[in-house]
């Protein structure tokens, strides 16, 4: 089934959430001085960049093979992945030179706390919705970039509840310092999904076998037809592309066997396939049997 038009909708919807949320960060953060607020709107800025890159990787995979790409385009979505990791590990940097700066000298203004409450209050609903779409959208789609989006999401949710939390004490305890720590906090969150991000989807791009729970259904369909249909696999090699999983296959089967039948055995075995991985993309090569093959006997 061909989910990228959903995948589409969903990376723009981020796009137009993240948006709104920057312009409100940003404002209140600079007429209140809060650098754990503006913290929070770069982090959200990186959320947006990724929701552009996914945006486009989507559209992008979704293209057919062509003859620049005979395997398809769906390594632009593992690129993607790739990309937004480093973008937001980039960020946490930033803010951590901000944050150490501000601690060594820190500021005398007194700090305006109500605004941000409501600001980072809304961001936390907003984000806890549109991260729940994404997540089922890439879930039902397999597609790596929504995923990766709808994490961005989630993890600003965490970031933005710790900016909220450290606001109210602000409000409670008059202590200025904690927007500053607190800023520390969104750095270390935000430098942890990126290096998160950037590793998962640098497995993809190294054409990493699938999880083991698809190579467990795999196996479980080729053991059927062991001693059956075929005499055995030779071997077994799986990757991922994107949305999409490639899987290649070397059967051994009976030396007498027709192309037909030959033929109609890999149909059955593909059909199988495709019908328990979604995005399964199967290649089989027939071998015969040895002379001396004591399925033949």
């Amino acid at each position: 089934m061909d989910y990228s038009k959903e995948k589409q909708l969903a990376a723009f919807l981020s796009i137009c959430s993240n948006a709104l949320l920057i312009t409100l960060k940003l404002i209140v953060g600079f007429l209140t001085g809060s650098l754990s607020i503006i913290s929070e709107a770069l982090h959200s800025l990186s959320d947006i960049a990724a929701s552009f890159i996914a945006f486009i990787s989507v559209k992008k995979s979704a293209k057919p093979a062509d003859k620049e790409h005979p395997f398809g385009h769906g390594k632009f979505e593992e690129l993607s992945g790739f990309f937004e990791g480093l973008l937001i590990c980039a960020i946490a940097v930033f803010i951590f030179h901000t944050a150490i700066i501000k601690f060594v000298k820190p500021s005398a203004e007194p700090l305006e706390t109500f605004w941000g409450i409501v600001v980072m209050t809304f961001s936390v609903v907003l984000n806890i919705f549109v991260s729940k779409y994404l997540f089922k959208v890439g879930e039902k789609a397999n597609s790596i970039a929504i995923t990766a989006d709808a994490e961005h999401l989630r993890i600003d949710v965490l970031s933005s509840l710790a900016v909220l939390v450290g606001l109210l004490l602000i409000k409670l305890t008059g202590l200025y310092v904690i927007d500053t720590i607190f800023a520390f906090v969104v750095a270390v969150i935000i430098a942890f999904t990126g290096i998160k991000l950037t590793l998962e989807a640098a497995k993809g791009l190294l054409d990493e076998t699938l999880p083991q729970k698809d190579l467990d259904l795999l196996n479980n369909i080729l053991n059927k037809y062991i001693g059956v249909d075929i005499v055995a696999v030779k071997y077994l090699k799986t990757r991922k592309a994107g949305s999409e999983k490639m899987i290649e296959l070397v059967i051994i089967v009976h030396k007498n066997m027709t192309i037909r039948a030959g033929h109609d055995i890999c149909n059955k075995i593909e059909r199988e396939i495709a019908e328990t991985l979604q995005g399964a993309k199967i290649f089989i090569h027939l071998e015969p049997c040895e002379d001396n093959c004591e399925f033949c006997h």
